[in-house]
This record gives C-alpha cells, sequence and structure tokens, in this order.
C-alpha cells in the first residue's frame, strides 16, 4: 500500500504544545510525557465574530487523499469554470488547514464556517467551538475512512493483548489518539494498561514516533503513516530485518487496513451559518459527494488503462501540495488509495441509521471522552448531527449512486477455505489480531444472550470496527472421549501396551513410546487408521464427532450473536463471521486428569483474523 511521505501535514503538526516536548542528549532523542493542556488554553482567547465574506467563501482543506475530491470539484483553489461546485453556484477558496488551531481561530472569528480534520480531532476541539451557540458544530460530511494508518510492534507483542504493560509512543493530539482508543476497546485495556510517550510530530522528524521506535529499545510499539511503516518493517505484511533501516522483528501489529472503521474525517459547519445557508451546505455536500462518484471511476480507469483527467487530478494535487508533499504523481495516487471514501450511502448510514456502532453518535460519544478523560476538556460538548435532507433532489436527482442498502463484505467460500487453510498450516496465530474465548458445560447446546450478553457485544462491536477483518469463531471439543477408545482400540488390537499405575501410566506403539498429551501426533495417527478395527471401540468415529460437534457449537453461537445483535437494532455481516470446527486439535489441556482440566478445553474462541485482499468484495464506498 502507497502513501505520501510527508502526509504528516494531514494533522496537527503544531500541537507539540499540547504538553509533550523533546530534547537530544547524548545523540538520542528522549520525549518526555506530560499532563496535555486544554485545548482552550492553546487556541487562547479571541471574540466570535460573524462570516460575513461569502463570494468567495473560504473552506480549509488538509493533506490527505480524501481531500483530493474538494480538489476535484472545484477545479482548484478558486472555483473553476465548468468545475461541480461553479455549476451548483458555489464560490470557494479553499485554503491549507494542516495548522488545526489556526483552523479553529478562524472558525471562531468568522473568517471560515467550516472545520476540517478527524472526527477525534474535532473531538479535542469541541468545548472551544461549543462554548458558544454561534459556532457550536455541526458535523455535515465524512468525507472517508482511513486505510493507511498502523501500528508497529516488536517481535515479542504478538496480538493487542500483549501490548499490556508496554510502552507506546505517538503524535499528542493527532489522529492516532483515537485510533488508540479504540485499540486498547478491542483488547479489553485501558489507558492505565499501558505507558504513553508522547512524540511532538507526526513523521518526518527526530520526534516523531517512527524515529523515536527505530532508536529507542525501550518503546514497544509505535503509531506511523504507511511510508513511515514501511521505513520500519518493509511493508504492511512484512517482518523488520534490521537492513535497510527497518527495525529487527518490527512487525504492523494492527492497521486501518483491518481497524477500517476507527479513523473518520469530516467537515464541520458553525451553527449560525448551517441554519442561515442550508442549501448551500447542501450544495457543498451533495458537490463533494459528487465527486467521489466521479474520482472512483477515475482512478478505477487509471488503474485498468490510464486516464487524463484522473492525471490532472494528480497534478493538480501535487501543484497544491507542493513537490516537497508530493515528489511524483504516483505519490498523490498513494495518497488516495490510502483513503477509503464514504459516499452518499456512508452519510446517510453515519448520520441517520440507528444502532450504527461507527455512526456519529458513537463516533462523537467516543471522542468526547478522549477528549475529557485525556485533559483536552474539561466539558463533554457535543457537535449536532447533519440535519441535511438526503431525500432531496439536491441528492437524489444529482448522484447516481445512492443505494445504502449494505452488501456482504466478504467471499464466505474464500474466507472458510483461507481459515481452514491458516489453521492446517499453524499459520493462524501470525494471522490473529486480537482473541478471547467463552466456556461452555458438558452438551450443551444453547448460547443465551443472559450468559453471554457481554461476549456477544463485544464481538458485535469489534466487527463493526474491523470492517475489514474476519471474525473466526472457533469451536473446541475435550479430548477425553478420544483418548480413552484411542487407548481401548489400541489395546485390544494389541498395538498399544501400558506399563505402570492408574494415574501414572506410561504407553507405547507398537514398541515406540507415545505420549497421549501430543495431540497433533495423536490425531495424525487417529486420522491414518492405526487404531482402526477394535470392535467396540473406533477413535476415528470418535474424533469425527467431536469435530462435527464443535463446528455445530460454532454456528450456535453465531446465530445466537445475530439474533442479539438484532434486538440491539444493529445490523451485522454474516460473511464476516466464519464459523469453524476445531475439534480436539488444540486442547487447552492435552490429557484432562478431571472435570474441571476438561471444562477448559469446552471452550468457543473468538479470533480476529487478517485475511487475504481476495477475500473481501471490492466496494467503492465503505458504511
Amino acid at each position: 500500500m502507497k502513501g505520501n511521505p510527508m502526509r504528516f501535514s494531514r494533522e496537527l503538526a503544531p500541537l507539540w504544545a499540547l504538553g509533550a516536548w523533546s530534547f537530544v542528549c547524548g545523540g538520542l532523542a528522549l520525549s518526555l510525557a506530560a499532563q496535555p493542556q486544554r485545548f482552550a488554553d492553546l487556541v487562547g482567547p479571541g471574540n466570535v465574530g460573524a462570516v460575513t465574506a461569502t463570494a468567495p467563501l473560504t473552506v480549509p482543506f488538509i493533506t490527505w487523499g480524501g481531500d483530493m475530491a474538494t480538489f476535484y470539484a472545484n477545479g482548484g483553489l478558486t472555483t473553476q469554470a465548468g468545475s461541480l461546485y461553479q455549476k451548483q453556484g458555489l464560490n470557494l477558496r479553499l485554503v491549507p488547514g494542516d495548522d488545526f488551531l489556526q483552523q479553529v481561530r478562524d472558525y471562531r472569528a468568522g473568517k471560515t464556517p467550516f472545520l476540517r480534520g478527524t472526527f477525534h480531532m474535532i473531538g479535542l476541539a469541541s468545548e472551544v467551538i461549543g462554548a458558544d451557540p454561534r459556532t457550536k458544530g455541526v458535523a455535515i460530511l465524512q468525507l472517508t475512512w482511513s486505510a493507511g494508518d498502523h501500528l508497529v510492534a516488536r517481535e515479542q507483542i504478538k496480538r493487542l493483548d500483549d501490548l499490556k504493560g508496554k510502552t507506546v509512543v505517538l503524535q499528542q493530539a493527532g489522529p492516532h489518539v483515537g485510533m488508540l482508543d479504540d485499540v486498547l476497546k478491542s483488547a479489553q485495556l485501558t489507558w492505565d494498561d499501558i505507558k504513553i510517550v508522547w512524540a511532538k510530530d507526526l513523521t518526518a522528524s527526530a520526534d516523531s514516533p517512527a524515529e523515536l521506535f527505530r532508536k529507542r529499545a525501550d518503546l514497544d510499539a509505535c503509531f506511523a503513516i504507511t511510508p513511515d511503516m514501511v521505513g520500519l518493517c518493509g511493508g504492511l505484511t512484512s517482518v523488520g530485518s534490521g537492513a535497510e533501516g527497518t527495525v529487527k522483528g518490527a512487525k504492523v501489529l494492527v492497521s486501518t487496513a483491518q481497524l477500517s472503521r476507527s479513523i473518520a474525517d469530516v467537515y464541520v459547519c458553525r451553527k449560525d451559518f448551517y441554519d442561515a445557508n442550508k442549501e448551500l451546505v447542501t450544495k457543498f455536500v451533495a458537490g463533494y459527494l459528487k465527486a467521489c462518484e466521479e474520482v472512483i471511476e477515475l482512478k478505477k480507469q487509471y488503474e485498468a488503462r490510464g486516464s487524463e483527467p484522473y492525471q490532472a487530478l494528480l497534478q493538480l494535487t501535487q501543484d497544491i501540495y507542493g513537490k516537497q508533499t508530493i515528489p511524483v504523481l504516483d505519490d498523490a495516487h498513494g495518497l488516495l488509495s490510502d483513503c477509503t471514501f464514504a459516499g452518499y450511502p456512508g452519510n446517510v448510514a453515519f448520520f441517520t441509521e440507528e444502532g450504527n456502532l461507527t455512526g456519529f453518535e458513537a463516533f462523537q460519544k467516543s471522542a468526547l471522552e478522549v477528549a475529557v478523560n485525556r485533559g483536552y476538556a474539561k466539558e463533554r460538548m457535543g457537535l449536532f448531527p447533519s440535519g441535511l435532507d438526503y431525500q432531496s433532489p439536491l441528492f437524489l436527482s444529482y448522484l447516481t449512486r445512492t443505494q445504502v442498502q449494505r452488501q456482504e463484505r466478504f467471499r464466505a467460500e474464500a474466507v472458510q477455505s483461507e481459515i481452514e487453510m491458516l489453521s492446517a498450516g499453524g499459520a493462524l496465530d501470525d494471522r490473529t489480531i486480537v482473541s478471547f474465548t467463552i466456556n461452555f458445560e458438558p452438551n450443551q447446546t444453547e448460547f443465551s444472550a443472559i450468559q453471554y450478553g457481554a461476549e456477544f457485544q463485544r464481538v458485535v462491536e469489534t466487527a463493526a470496527r474491523f470492517g475489514n477483518a474476519v471474525i473466526a469463531i472457533r469451536g473446541h471439543a475435550d479430548p477425553t472421549k478420544t483418548l480413552l477408545d484411542l487407548v481401548r482400540a489400541g489395546m485390544a488390537k494389541g498395538v498399544l501396551k501400558r506399563v505402570g499405575a492408574s494415574g501414572n501410566y506410561s504407553y507405547s506403539l507398537n514398541g515406540r513410546p507415545l505420549d497421549l498429551s501430543a495431540t497433533v501426533e495423536l490425531v495424525k495417527l487417529i486420522e491414518t487408521g492405526a487404531f482402526d478395527g477394535a470392535p467396540e471401540s473406533n477413535p476415528r468415529e470418535t474424533l469425527q464427532a467431536a469435530l462435527n460437534l464443535s463446528r455445530s457449537r460454532a454456528e450456535m453461537v453465531l446465530d445466537s450473536i445475530v439474533a442479539y445483535a438484532k434486538t440491539k437494532g444493529t445490523s451485522m455481516d454474516k460473511s464476516q463471521i466464519q464459523p469453524v470446527g476445531v475439534g480436539i486439535r488444540e486442547p487447552f489441556v492435552a490429557k484432562p486428569t478431571n472435570l474441571d482440566e476438561a471444562k477448559k478445553n469446552m471452550r468457543v474462541e473468538f479470533r480476529v483474523v487478517r485475511v487475504a485482499a481476495e477475500a473481501a468484495k471490492p466496494a467503492d464506498f465503505d458504511f
């Protein structure tokens, strides 16, 4: 996955003042974490002014692929004849907004009615903009989801659960604060479970997370944008070798390529301007959504056979951001490839769908919790959701991609095949991002929300957050019955010998020692028919029955989760969740000696798994 090596300006480059500072001592960069300042103190005092300059109307943009659709709609920094916005009757002047503190000052002063940032960035500023009813924000547009932000970890950290007690470095108040919050929630950890080192910059400096991670062995993980991630470990699925600047053993622990609904880019409008100019705001949003439709099609043409209009957009992007940020046009293409557009369907779902776990209300709750709990705000002052009429002709008669009905995101057969292949090949652990289990009783056939509601809710929330990952529901069985039948059959056939006293037996198969706790070897022997032929015991049938039962239990759990989600008014994509029967192959206790030990094997395991891109169905919009 390509990305822009200077994408740092997408976020709060000057927000180093939020409490983190650094110095260099003996050539070693050190970041000292302090309590964040209130966002209001950083913005400073200032009067609220009215938005009076509307011809042209000033609109901020940031360095991010989603803003390329804004450039396309406007035809450039000023509205060009024949552009989408000009045809809508708009007259806009696009201005850089990477200095988010200055964005907030300009917004308050009335120089622009808009704020442009990620939802969690806006959340940090919510107390400032919400202090006056005129500047209280209305979220009017979701532009994109990020697919180009990553958590890189050292070799010993295998899953998100392993972050407990570890030290993580990220930019203070940057795009990854919200992503870290999502990571911790997914692993059922809190901010107090880890140690934080705040970096001054997002990238391209000695005090960026990637550079600090490279220089300091005491840092266990860091957040990084795509170019820095590639520099640390070589790629999304690679492991750093230690050569060419990579960090030996470093790999991507989780990425927004899987955690695809973590970083949402939005536009917010002042309440006074919104109320007085709702038609203008609607046209601004509609023009952007139309640009998304056209840019997506041009990108497809470019990747298939080339496209002059798309090439022109890449050139326009380079002209706006500069060659220092976009050295070659392919970097602009990579910048766009690092994001997924929400489009009209995504905006309708984000703002209006009840029970949407990655919609406006869920993001608002999360963003305000982070702002208050991390010290950026004292009070929760939320945004208004978009009140635009999405059934208006300004949308439906103008746009072509207006179907909001969700489709299956994954090819179920491909997912099933891949999960089974990974399990059989022993590679599932390497693809697992986070996992947890529930246990059940012998002969249990029902999994009710009364007993497992908390776990079901966790699955539902995890599936929503990890939109591009698969949830494997893996049923496990206890091996006791299979072991008993193996011993009986082996002794009846005379191929298995037993010596010693009860509770301390030793076994040999055809004169060679046989360890009954060596489950993998035992399963292979059973499957090859080594114990077939005994009149009253058939371990191969018992093995298959355990496998069938474990698969059946996994399917029961899936059905219970889907039913649970329905009662909560939450939609689920069943293609994202794959029930798998493991049988006795992976016991927690390989040779149980009592019922309590046997019960530890009676479990259903949930794994969030990275799957190959081919397992997913292509989609232009994510919602």
